[in-house]
């Protein structure tokens, strides 16, 4: 437990650093009409490279299920493993080429993948 000095020296720690986060970019970089070089590279290629890393994350489980073999895999244990992620991806790459809409796919394969995990695969 905190004592009460303690409790507000971590606020104050955390007001400085949020306030820090929001105001160091408009500290850092000039208020010219156009964003600096720097950060236009990295609004085009980090939203790529943070769902293909988020993508691997979420398949690391079920890629490593796929290590024991094809007759394993045929088991109802490891079919709950791989199979609901595997379903779920291929939703979500459906839907985004069906309809083009981020947030139907994410929430399309995320309920999928609950629904499956929940009650088909429990």
């Amino acid at each position: 437990m905190l004592t009460p000095i303690q409790a507000v020296a971590a606020i104050a720690v955390m007001a400085v650093v949020t306030f820090l986060t929001r105001a160091l970019p408009f500290l850092l970089f000039d208020r010219g009409d156009h964003p600096p070089k720097l950060v236009l590279y990295l609004g085009r290629v980090l939203p790529p490279a943070i769902i293909a890393m988020l993508i691997i994350y979420c398949l690391k489980g079920p890629l490593l299920a796929l290590r024991d073999g094809f007759p394993h895999l045929l088991s109802l244990q490891a079919a709950g493993e791989w199979l609901p992620a595997f379903l779920s991806v291929l939703v979500v790459a459906l839907l985004h080429l069906w309809k083009r809409n981020t947030l139907l796919s994410i929430f399309g394969g995320t309920v999928l993948y609950m629904v499956l995990i929940q009650a088909v695969f429990p």
